[in-house]
């Protein structure tokens, strides 16, 4: 039996960005993954979809460059070529992980995980007929879609119908008709992009608003703006059944069918645990299946962290890698732990949608006395140059007392990009005297905030 310091559960994000920073740190680091290295975000996610979306975006160019005195005949969109794009980007960077890994010498195993408890010798993991053994253990197995015990839905994603953001993103023809179920991050960037690319496309939501939590001003210009695009939008709507031609769902409490060539269920995603073993450890779940952790990202088992969606904290990305790191800080001593306050979270449609920390309802929930300030899109010369609209705006909001932002929201080109800014202001709870006295470059969409923070 092969002993390790650390066994990781899971090559995603949060898996494979703490065996990098593991082996780095010495540690003799093995890394399971059942699948594909790199998770769902570059397999079937983060980067397929902005592969997608970039297409569009030349292809919506190409259609309206009249505007920008750029004119182009007999412009076609080809699918095809677009998915077998997307392939080729997540095989080079499968390989530039795979590479990283390796520059840590760590271990790769494909094959399923199974936890069998924990001896002297440590935890002990078994793949397929081996079992090993590691000092520490971190479970980041991901997260999986929710499949709702809707009527026709599991037959439908048997024949093909009825695809999740995995089988979407190899989808290599245009459908005629696209209904999507569920209007969050997914849903609303796929609205877009098949919306963009000419796909008549229905959004039937549960809640009265699109995009979750997002603060409700960026959630309803971003609707109406997909709304101009063609997008259909059926609010506080229940999917009652699914049949290889139509979507049946109460609206105004009315049956409505809506008809389709193809349906998207994105209404959500839960943590992976089921079949891990982690019952052998007396691992504390929550309902969800969710593993609970702190914020340094132990469990309530010594030596035994859980990063990534698997925790149920914050489904992103961006949040895996920084956990990843804090679990390997806090395997090492290094003090540091994580503040979810200011975790970052984009939608990518146009314009692109940015938020971190808290919206202003919920900062008036938690009774913080707080001042809002907002400014049009129209007030950045950067964006007026290179767009023919201005419907997106900078919103902040600066706790009166403590003169700090703790919150931001921003509907605007680069919104992806000028986020990271806000959410170091947020972290390091940096006085807006402070952030006022910044130079931005000129010109810049990101000038914004400065601008916003001088009408305090």
């Amino acid at each position: 039996m092969e002993k390790f310091d650390l066994i990781i559960i899971g090559g995603g994000p949060a898996g494979y960005h703490a065996g990098e920073r593991a082996g780095h740190a010495g540690f003799k680091t093995l890394l399971i993954e059942k699948e594909h290295l790199g998770g769902v975000c570059l397999n079937e996610g983060c980067i397929p979809s902005k592969a997608f979306l970039n297409s569009a975006k030349m292809y919506a160019h190409a259609l309206h460059g009249e505007k920008f005195g750029v004119f182009a005949e007999n412009v076609r969109y080809d699918q095809g070529i677009v998915v077998d794009r997307k392939n080729t980007i997540v095989r080079r960077l499968i390989a530039g992980v795979k590479a990283q890994l390796k520059s840590g010498k760590v271990t790769i195993i494909e094959g399923n995980a199974s936890v069998k408890g924990k001896t002297s010798e440590g935890f002990l993991v078994q793949v397929g007929e081996e079992t090993y053994s590691a000092t520490r253990l971190l479970v980041a197995s991901g997260a999986v879609p929710v499949i709702p015990n809707i009527p026709g839905l599991r037959q439908g994603i048997e024949e093909g119908i009825v695809l999740t953001n995995r089988e979407i993103l190899d989808l290599k023809t245009i459908p005629e008709r696209l209904t999507i179920i569920g209007g969050g991050v997914i849903g609303l960037e796929m609205a877009s992009y098949y919306s963009a690319i000419g796909t008549q496309v229905q959004v039937v939501e549960m809640m009265n608003k699109v995009a979750g939590p997002t603060d409700e001003e960026l959630s309803t210009l971003l609707q109406k703006t997909l709304e101009k695009n063609g997008v259909k939008f059926y609010l506080n709507s229940t999917v009652t059944a699914v049949s290889p031609t139509e979507v049946t769902f109460t609206f105004e409490g009315k049956d409505v069918k809506i008809a389709h060539e193809k349906v998207l269920l994105s209404i959500g995603r839960r943590p992976a645990t089921a079949g891990l073993g982690l019952e052998t450890l007396g691992v504390e779940l929550a309902k969800n299946g969710a593993v609970i952790t702190d914020d340094k990202l132990q469990t309530n088992v010594a030596n035994l962290y859980a990063a990534g969606d698997v925790n149920g904290k914050s489904m992103l990305a961006h949040t895996a890698y920084r956990e990843a790191e804090v679990a390997i800080h806090s395997m090492t001593q290094t003090v540091d732990r994580m503040n979810y306050d200011a975790i970052p979270s984009v939608i990518y449609t146009q314009p692109e949608i940015a938020t971190v920390g808290l919206t202003e309802r919920a900062a008036k929930e938690k009774g913080l006395d707080v001042r809002v300030v907002t400014l049009p899109l129209a007030y950045s010369g950067r964006h007026m140059a290179e767009n023919t609209e201005a419907d997106g705006f900078c919103k902040l909001i600066v706790n009166s007392k403590t003169r700090t932002l703790v919150g931001a929201h921003l509907a605007s080109s680069y919104a992806s990009e000028i986020i990271v800014m806000l959410s170091s202001m947020i972290d390091l709870e940096i006085d807006v005297q402070n952030i006022t006295r910044l130079v931005f470059p000129h010109p810049t969409v990101g000038e914004l905030i400065k601008d916003t923070l001088f009408q305090l």
